[in-house]
Order: C-alpha cells, then sequence, then structure tokens
C-alpha cells in the first residue's frame, strides 16, 4: 500500500492479488461512519471480512482533536487500511489542524460531516445544518485540501428542511467542486433539522437515487457515492449500474456484515478468497487477545460480533452465549468458544 506525494495526486493504491487499485476504486464500496458502532474493533472486524471495502471512523469533531487533545479517538490498526477519518466542525482553521493531525495519524482519507442531523452537530453548527451554508463548506474544504497530504471528501444530505433539492444540490456540488474536491458521498434523503430526531432522520424522508445519479451526469468529473437505505449487494450493484462510482452501506453492514461484506470482494471488485463466518470469528480471536492483555474488556469487541450469523441456524444461541458472557468481569476467549460451539458445525 502506498500514497502519492504529489499534492495533484492525492492518491492511494491498494495492491490486491497484483491488481492496484486506486481509492476511488475501493470507494466502490464503503462502511459508512456511524456513531458509537464503528470504532477501531468494528473496522478490524469488518476488515477481515473484505480487503478491498472502504472504512471510516466514527465522527471525530476537530474540537476534540484541537482544543481537547483527543487524538487517541486517531487510534487504529494498521490493518484497517484503506480506512478514512470523518471530522465534524465549521471553523475552517481549526478543521485544517485536525486534518493535518488525521495525515499525522496516517489516514487515507479526510471526510468533512455535512450530513449528520444530531442534535449535537446542530448545536455546533455543523454537520447536516451546513446545507445552508456553502460558502462556508468551501472555506472549511478549501483549508483541509490546503494542509492535507491525503484525499479529502465530503459527505452530504440532498437538502435540508425546506430547500428544494433539485436546486441546493447542484450549487452546493459547484460549491464543493471549486475547492478541488472530486470525491462527495450523498445520502439521498433530505434531513429535517426540526421535527424529526437522527432516528427519524434515517428512515422517514423519502430516498431519491435518481437525483444523486443526475448529480453523477452533471458531475461526471466527480466521484459520486450514494448512501441511505441500501440494505444487500444485490441493491448496491444495481445502483452501481445507474452510473454511480461507489456505494456506501450503513446499519445493514453493522447488523449482518456477512451478507454485505463477504461477497464484496467478488463480487463488486472481482477478487477471489470468500471466507465463511466462523472462518472470520476464529480470525478475531489473536485481536482479541491482544485486547484483553493490554486490560481490555471482550464485551469492547464482541459487541460488534453479534450480527455475524444473522439469518443462519444457531444465530439466536450465537448471540444470546456472547452478548450474555461477554459482558461479565474477566470475560475471555471461552465465551467466544462458547459461542461457537452453539452453532451448527456447519455454520
Amino acid at each position: 500500500m502506498m500514497s502519492g506525494n504529489e499534492r495533484n495526486c492525492r492518491c492511494l493504491y491498494v495492491i490486491e492479488n497484483n491488481k492496484k487499485l486506486e481509492i476511488s476504486t475501493t470507494a466502490r464500496l464503503s462502511v459508512a461512519p456511524m456513531m458509537d458502532w464503528t470504532d477501531r474493533h468494528c473496522r478490524y472486524f469488518h476488515r477481515l471480512m473484505s480487503r478491498s471495502a472502504l472504512l471510516y471512523t466514527e465522527m471525530v469533531t476537530a474540537p476534540a482533536l484541537v482544543r481537547g487533545g483527543a487524538l487517541h479517538l486517531l487510534d487504529h490498526d494498521p490493518a484497517e487500511h484503506p480506512v478514512a477519518v470523518q471530522l465534524g466542525g465549521s471553523d475552517p482553521d481549526e478543521l485544517a489542524e485536525a486534518t493535518r493531525l488525521c495525515c499525522a495519524a496516517g489516514y487515507d482519507e479526510v471526510n468533512l460531516n455535512v450530513g449528520c442531523p444530531s442534535d449535537r452537530v446542530q448545536s455546533g453548527a455543523f454537520g447536516a445544518v451546513l446545507m445552508k451554508s456553502p460558502g462556508l463548506v468551501g472555506d472549511c474544504l478549501a483549508a483541509m485540501r490546503a494542509v492535507s497530504s491525503v484525499e479529502v471528501t465530503v459527505k452530504c444530505r440532498i437538502g435540508v428542511d425546506d430547500q428544494e433539492p433539485r436546486e441546493v444540490l447542484p450549487a452546493f456540488l459547484e460549491t464543493v467542486a471549486a475547492t478541488g474536491v472530486s470525491r462527495v458521498i450523498i445520502h439521498a434523503r433530505k434531513a429535517w433539522l426540526q421535527g424529526l430526531s437522527p432516528k427519524e432522520n434515517r428512515d422517514v424522508p423519502p430516498l431519491d437515487y435518481a437525483l444523486v445519479a443526475e448529480m453523477k451526469r452533471a458531475f461526471p468529473v466527480m466521484h459520486v457515492s450514494v448512501n441511505g437505505g441500501i440494505s444487500t449487494l444485490a441493491e448496491a450493484q444495481s445502483l452501481l449500474a445507474m452510473g454511480l462510482d461507489g456505494v456506501m452501506i450503513g446499519r445493514a453492514a453493522y447488523h449482518d456484515p456477512a451478507a454485505i461484506l463477504l461477497g464484496a470482494d467478488e463480487d463488486l471488485f472481482g477478487l477471489p478468497g470468500r471466507k465463511t463466518a466462523r472462518q472470520v470469528a476464529e480470525e478475531m480471536r489473536p485481536y482479541i487477545a491482544r485486547h484483553l492483555a493490554a486490560g481490555g474488556r471482550l464485551h469492547n469487541v464482541t459487541r460488534h460480533m453479534l450480527g455475524l450469523f444473522a439469518g443462519a441456524p444457531g444465530a439466536r444461541a450465537w448471540r444470546r452465549v456472547l452478548s450474555e458472557g461477554a459482558a461479565g468481569q474477566g470475560a475471555g476467549l471461552e465465551v467466544l468458544d462458547a459461542a461457537l460451539a452453539a452453532l451448527p458445525r456447519a455454520a
């Protein structure tokens, strides 16, 4: 794996079976940044299932890094690459400094959050509320790119509140493109900042995949990924067939990771070597052992593994043994062994 040093390149390459995949290719499938879910343990687990999919951190706020000194939020395992960090913030200078820290930590991409509708980000004047201030977004992205040694990207909504997406989204993307940012992830729903909870904002506003596809045609040089409501690889393939460059999957990749990630390398990247869910569980053992030896708790890791056998025989027993046993003080690998023993051998 190597990163281009030229300012006009900003490319990451993943060498896989003698094939060179640019990061824009790995972004063909990405796992969405999700608060309290896509931490470093989750990302390591997901990487065992797909060597190529692009993984994202939880959103990390620029103030936490720059003012709070919370650099531990950037910790990650080298095995996670290609991995991107998502930043939240609205101050260009602060975002620039946070970007420097992210690059120094070794991330392959720095993404600006312009899509989260939670009360927390609204009160901090960032996230989806920034859709109302495209000029400020442009200033933030320009400041980030000026100091970044890796690609800077943006994740946004099609609009917020009473905005008309067909009017505001093209104008927003024009502003983004003018900064030199050439890759965007568009959540194909509006965000309602008042009247809907963050959870409702993930389901209630209608999806408009066709509009996102129109944006790809309007901005052919831009790498456009779509996010929102995608629950299977077949759906991902149908969206890619519409001319989109990438698909970002969130909750489905977390709750049923085997269905999304175990077949991704073969189906979307043309790479052999599909694993079984049981193989992945076994391959987590050394990582879990290192985590426990460092003083970590089993639950920190295994809470992300509960959906590994979703829909398979024995899945309920797997979840029960793992969730009940991992929470105990001093719980160790014997809990993972017991959970695996509760599955049929064919699982």
